[in-house]
């Protein structure tokens, strides 16, 4: 029987901080409901209490009418709440059917395993719901698309009426995200009810029946999947923004980053970039496609000296630079914003002022020997603050006090305040807000049209497509091709899946 889940008055507080205030929403039985929001708005707080992972500091959550209290996630699915997590609770090494029975093991006689009577139900739940998997299959030889359909079998196995997706397509082609919307329309004709959690605008509008957005741990409104994408992005952020990017055709120079042969092997012994060969010219933004994991981050490790490459050859205005380390490719003139700002783009206990110089003290604009020049500093940040719109309190602030996106307005404002012979940025806009992403898209394409060259690392194909001049799409540790943006999301989604005209087969799951 399909289920009503009610919230009222839901809350969650860490100290002082609110990370949900006074929400309310309901689910109806077989419904597609969306949560549209950016991160850190408290979507998955709000999951996480629904799914008995927090306790509320305030409100109730119902279920057919009836309060209920969940103290772990065994009380939730007692109810029907299941949960596919935006990173998969899968064991690798076990098989699908493994996998799915852990924890409800089927025996043949007291104590002992049967591996025939769990592969028998997990083959008729998937027939049941449409979602084809191999039970014998081993996890970690399924491509991400399959893996996703054992984690919602492992949720409907528990009988689910009510099915929690937490960002489920951060890591799929565009031709998995179909197959997924299509496996939700499913479910929704079966009774299931389901929260689908997103930031993607595309995505709430093909497949939700209601779309409630959240901003800053609240609820600002609910919205009909016929709400254009403007105005989603309206509610979203409080206030209008330009999903576009304007940009004139480029003006492209000369070859200033060449890459040839690149091979880098990891401390396993698995080379995750196999011969990769590509070249960046001043005055045009190179994007580099593919699902995470196929090698992009260790490409670009490579280019900035943070690995050295085992083969190939890596030159910057012709001069071979594979043997730099990080400060002699900064100080050769390429910016770098890192995929995990947090790890590797700022210290949060420093200051906004100390984290706008952390790759430029040791220059003559903010140093004399070995003291640094202060007021020089100062003028620096409270320069950059106001440039690139960062809202602190003032440029003393920890940067761990900030925003996602501030903190990301702080990393670019840093790289960008040098001259740059190439800029490399990984997931440019990761985290941050729809006006934030408006923001960093300008200023990238301002330092495109300065003359330099700049790669755009980024599994949103929407910011690829919207940023590059020229697209490498990567799979398995290689550029299968490189292609023009006016290519259609189909045709790039196949090639990020293997496909290759000689191996049409490897999209095949």
């Amino acid at each position: 029987m399909p289920v009503k889940l009610e919230i009222k008055g839901l809350t969650k507080k860490f100290g002082s901080f609110t990370a949900n205030d006074h929400i309310d929403l309901t689910i109806e039985p077989g419904e597609i409901h969306c949560l549209l929001g950016e991160n850190g708005a408290g979507k998955s707080t709000l999951m996480n209490m629904l799914y008995g992972l927090l306790d509320p500091t305030e409100g109730e959550i119902l279920v057919d009418g009836e309060p209920v209290t969940f103290h772990s996630p065994s009380d939730a699915i007692a109810v029907g709440i299941g949960m596919v997590h935006q990173h998969f609770m899968l064991v690798p090494v076990f098989t699908v059917a493994e996998n799915v029975m852990l924890g409800r093991e089927q025996t043949s006689a007291p104590g002992v395993l049967s591996r025939t009577k769990a592969s028998e139900f997990v083959h008729q739940l998937s027939e049941r719901y449409g979602l084809q998997v191999d039970p014998s299959a081993l996890v970690e030889s399924l491509p991400v698309g399959a893996q996703q359909r054992v984690e919602i079998l492992k949720a409907l196995s528990n009988e689910a009426k009510v099915l929690i997706l937490d960002e489920p397509t951060a890591v799929l082609t565009p031709q998995e995200i179909d197959e997924l919307m299509d496996i939700m329309r499913s479910l929704k004709e079966l009774g299931t009810s389901i929260i689908f959690i997103t930031h993607k605008l595309r995505e709430v509008r093909a497949v939700g029946d209601r779309i409630s957005v959240i901003r800053r741990g609240k609820v600002v409104g609910t919205a009909p999947p016929t709400a254009t994408e403007a105005e989603l992005a309206e509610m979203m952020v409080g206030r209008e923004v330009k999903l576009k990017v304007d940009k004139a055709p480029p003006k492209t120079g000369e070859v200033v980053l060449s890459v040839e042969g690149c091979t880098v092997v990891d401390p396993r012994g698995h080379q995750v970039v196999k011969d990769v060969s590509f070249e960046a010219r001043a005055g045009e933004v190179l994007g580099i496609a593919g699902v995470q994991g196929n090698g992009q981050t260790e490409l670009i490790k490579a280019l900035l000296g943070l690995v050295r490459p085992d083969a190939g050859v890596i030159r910057l205005d012709g001069e071979d630079i594979s043997r730099h380390g990080p400060r002699e490719s900064l100080d050769d003139g390429i910016g770098y914003i890192p995929e995990d700002r947090s790890h590797d783009g700022y210290i949060g206990a420093f200051s906004v002022r100390e984290n706008l110089i952390l790759d430029l003290y040791r220059t003559d604009r903010f140093s004399r020997g070995p003291a640094l020049r202060l007021d020089d500093i100062a003028a620096n940040a409270d320069h950059r603050i106001v440039e690139f719109d960062i809202r602190t309190e003032s440029a003393s602030t920890p940067v761990s006090s900030l925003s996602g996106g501030n903190q990301q307005k702080v990393v670019v404002a840093r790289e960008f305040s040098r001259p740059l012979k190439v800029l490399v940025a990984s997931q440019p806009t990761r985290g941050v807000d729809v006006g934030s992403i408006e923001f960093i898209h300008k200023r990238i394409i301002s330092e495109r049209d300065k003359g330099t060259a700049v790669i755009i690392v980024s599994t949103e194909l929407d910011e690829i497509f919207a940023l590059s001049d020229r697209i490498a799409v990567m799979y398995d540790g290689r550029i299968v091709d490189t292609v023009s943006p006016d290519i259609r999301r189909e045709d790039i989604g196949l090639l990020m899946a293997g496909a290759t005209p000689d191996k049409p087969e490897e999209v095949t799951v």
